[in-house]
């Protein structure tokens, strides 16, 4: 099996756990996914798999929105509901006040990577030093929030829900921790759920446990293309000689593709097909079309 698999994965499991389990139920060990989701959260989560797993590296839209529930008055040694307290008190944040604090966090922002979490320094995961109780001095990260939505909040509960369109390595749980921070009040996340990831939504997905009834076929009639990871990427039809020349590892000479008459071309990526055919990702590079990345 070659393609995209989406799964709405449920609350309790790794994103390791998903993979085992797919491995499993298709009987095929080459199997990636397109970025972890932590146990307690919910959500999307592609599954690449056979020749899809080469695209790993190379996805170019990493992007993704979530549904992130919080309250305030609470910290923890985790910045979510689940971890070791270490604050607690009443607090009377007005929504208005907490509509006026999110403005800060909207746009190009740092971020300080959270103790637990699978971020490597030294050669060590965060996560497995917090664990042994130690702290360390990390570097702020820059991300991108391009959309960020107070969905509600309950005065009297002291809790609300975001929508956040990030781009790769926002941490939501910092997101809320910083709110809370500039609250004055602490704030931990108590729910998380993906809603898009890659492009890909939440309504597409396959529920686990619907997953676990399929045979093999039926789960391969699920599987979306390879090809559908790249649609940012403009489409560039050639011969079958040029395709087949180019599946062997062969350059292609612009001169005579479509693209003879362009300006601009150094660097960009092209899904190059045949008769509908895709052969993999190509590259403009000193008038050429080189090999990016074959599929």
């Amino acid at each position: 099996m070659n393609g995209i698999l989406l799964i709405d994965k449920p609350k309790g499991y790794t994103s390791f756990d998903i993979v085992a389990v797919t491995r499993k139920l298709i009987s095929q060990k080459k199997i990636g996914h397109t970025g972890t989701l932590d146990p307690n959260a919910t959500g999307v989560l592609p599954l690449l798999i056979g020749n899809a797993a080469k695209a790993q590296d190379i996805i170019p839209n990493h992007d993704k929105e979530y549904i992130a529930e919080f309250k305030l008055g609470i910290t923890t040694d985790t910045l979510d509901i689940w971890g070791e307290i270490k604050s607690e008190k009443k607090t009377s944040v007005k929504k208005s006040e907490v509509e006026s604090a999110l403005e800060k966090f909207r746009g190009e922002i740092e971020q300080l990577p959270p103790m637990y979490s699978a971020v490597s320094v030294n050669g060590q995961r965060l996560y497995s030093l917090a664990r042994q109780g130690i702290e360390i001095e990390r570097k702020p990260r820059k991300v991108t929030v391009y959309n960020l939505e107070l969905l509600g909040f309950n005065d009297e509960e002291q809790v609300g829900a975001l929508r956040i369109l990030c781009s790769k390595g926002t941490y939501i749980r910092t997101v809320i921790d910083d709110l809370g921070a500039a609250l004055g009040t602490g704030a931990v996340m108590t729910s998380l759920d993906r809603t898009m990831a890659c492009g890909f939504l939440k309504e597409s997905c396959i529920p686990l446990k619907k997953l676990k009834s399929l045979s093999p076929a039926e789960i391969e009639e699920k599987l979306l293309t390879t090809e559908s990871l790249f649609e940012n990427y403009d489409e560039l039809n050639v011969s079958k000689a040029q395709a087949e020349r180019f599946f062997n590892g062969g350059a292609l000479d612009i001169a005579r593709t479509s693209l003879r008459d362009k300006d601009n071309l150094d660097e960009k990526i092209y899904r190059i097909k045949n008769d509908g055919r895709f052969y993999g990702l190509g590259i403009v590079k000193d008038n050429s079309i080189k090999i990016y990345k074959h599929f």
